[in-house]
């Protein structure tokens, strides 16, 4: 009887634990308060609509990625994660064996149809879709058009103009202004479109990096110009501010600092973020980079199942929810960016539900960026606050090195990375 009562009792404990989890998920994102709270709306409609619970998870983005990163190689990852297009790669290994669930399985639940087969590919890896995209990216000038009206200047149309704000910008409003500001991740990417402007070859490709240590120098000397002419403030000066992160940083809130080089999905963030009588813009490409249209898209961001979720049709609904139905659309509509989703676009546009800032950004990336984006741009030991871009530029801008110097730092680093 002693037995039979422990079976029973060992049986009940399994069936409860099975039945929690079945009612449950956790959902992991990272963002500003914008996306938190449109977040948080959809997912408690999910659950209104479906009876599953959601726990949700979420935080800025400094230091979430290494957060991330541990939970995936401990297998302890949320069921529902938001994920950078990088991850896919990184947390896959190379006999195929992924972090990830392979969503082909939920096809059933999530509706592929709605996106287009190009962005699906590039979430695919061995055969498996590893991710649903959510929106398309790239980066773009931003300017808060009221500290330019201050100095007297619109905002730039070409390079030559930029450059010639800096000087205007210290004389008219002082030296703690600038019209643009950049962290070592941002210069990186802007020196990289202004390569790829000048010699029209997109950055990597099949992981064999492009651009000689020479012609990378060009680049640096470019980003080592915009210091030099008072255009965007040195290292030392930006951390002395004691902002994680550009969006958060009173100089940008107040227009002290009078531009950005961010992903069009971020415009709301930014603008949100500026001080009463900011007035936010976006801004163009300069042609006079190069003859070339250089710079990148990519998948902005991605919606994944861990392999380790426990309940993986539930997941999936979670994510059919938020990206296909009328009503997690209405609710999300671009805090990520322009829907991927065509069921999700056509509402928002429909409904004027797109914010328009976002989908000017949007449009203006898409129609002027020619370039892809490889794998390993973003990979940890390139773009982390202890990576190759952080010393590379960061180094340059300390005068630990000369352009030269920084740009051999530079390509070794993505080399050793690219396995090169």
């Amino acid at each position: 009887m002693k037995k039979l009562l422990a079976c029973l009792l060992m049986l009940v404990m399994a069936l409860t634990a099975v039945t929690a989890t079945a009612e449950g998920l956790t959902f992991s994102w990272w963002g500003g308060d914008a996306r938190h709270a449109a977040t948080q709306e959809a997912v408690a409609a999910f659950t209104a609509a479906t009876g599953i619970e959601v726990t949700n998870t979420y935080s800025a983005w400094s230091g979430w990625e290494d957060k991330m990163s541990q939970y995936f190689a401990s297998d302890s990852a949320f069921d529902v994660n938001q994920v950078n297009w990088n991850w896919l790669f990184s947390f896959t290994n190379a006999d195929g064996s992924s972090k990830f669930y392979d969503l082909n399985e939920v096809a059933d639940i999530i509706d592929l149809s709605q996106f287009a087969e190009s962005a699906l590919a590039q979430c695919t890896v061995d055969g498996k879709l590893l991710a649903i995209p959510v929106a398309m990216t790239g980066r773009i000038f931003y300017w808060n058009e009221t500290t330019w009206q201050k100095a007297g200047l619109e905002t730039p149309k070409s390079l030559a103009e930029l450059m010639e704000a800096g000087k205007v910008f210290a004389e008219k409003l002082g030296d703690e202004f600038y019209p643009l500001a950049l962290g070592p991740y941002d210069k990186m990417i802007l020196m990289v479109s202004f390569l790829e402007s000048r010699y029209g070859v997109e950055w990597v490709t099949d992981g064999k990096l492009n651009y000689t240590v020479e012609q990378v120098a060009e680049g640096m000397q470019f980003i080592q110009d915009l210091e030099d002419n008072h255009v965007i403030p040195s290292a030392a000066h930006l951390a002395g501010d004691g902002a994680d992160s550009l969006d958060k940083n009173p100089k940008w809130m107040d227009g002290t600092y009078a531009g950005i080089w961010e992903w069009d999905t971020s415009a709301s963030k930014f603008e949100a973020a500026l001080n009463e009588g900011g007035k936010f813009v976006v801004g163009d490409f300069f042609a006079d980079m190069g003859e070339y249209k250089g710079g990148f898209t990519k998948v902005s961001m991605a919606f994944t199942i861990a392999n380790t979720a426990a309940d993986k049709k539930a997941a999936a609904q979670l994510i059919e929810f938020l990206l296909n139905s009328d009503e997690g659309a209405r609710l999300m509509n671009s805090q990520r960016g322009i829907p991927l989703s065509a069921k999700a676009n056509a509402l928002c546009k429909a409904e004027g539900l797109i914010n328009a800032t976002v989908a000017e950004a949007n449009g203006k990336v898409l129609a002027w960026c020619q370039f892809g984006l490889d794998p390993q741009f973003e990979a940890a030991a390139l773009k982390n606050s202890d990576g190759v871009y952080y010393d590379a530029f960061d180094g340059l801008s300390y005068q630990d090195y000369d352009v030269e110097e920084a740009a051999e730092v530079l390509v070794e680093g993505i080399n050793e990375v690219l396995g090169a």
